[in-house]
């Protein structure tokens, strides 16, 4: 079992910026391709961006490419999501997921909620405008 914690969440006005972290505990954190979701009021769960367990693969929804940026450090246990320019439409539940160990495959990443196995309990960002 993997343990996903959120955090960073918050209310902030369009046009900052804000840094999520997601911290895992329970197995290895560098076997996990991690990625970023997020639900809006009203709205089906939506994937935001993802990294490879390697961390040298990245991949965005084109609504956030060039405002938001996903890493990870495995010394940390710590995946992060800093976002700028931030817009009213981000507004949503944030969560953080897992991806169970792909063998041979350490740039994989996906962009489906089925792909994942582990998720966190989510973490609130508002933007006001």
């Amino acid at each position: 079992q993997v343990q996903l914690v959120e955090s960073g969440g918050g209310l902030v006005q369009a046009g900052t910026s804000l840094r999520l972290s997601c911290t895992a505990s329970g197995r290895t954190f560098s076997n996990f391709a991690m990625a970023w979701f997020r639900q809006a009021p009203g709205k089906e769960r939506e994937f935001v961006g993802g990294i490879s367990r390697s961390g040298g693969r990245q991949l965005y929804a084109d609504s956030v490419k060039g405002r938001f940026t996903i890493s990870r450090d495995n010394a940390k246990n710590t995946v992060y999501l800093s976002m700028n320019s931030l817009k009213v439409e981000d507004t949503a539940v944030y969560y953080c997921a897992a991806r169970s160990f792909v063998p041979y495959r350490p740039y994989d990443v996906r962009n489906r909620e089925s792909d994942y196995d582990y998720w966190g309990q989510g973490t609130q960002v508002t933007v006001s405008s």
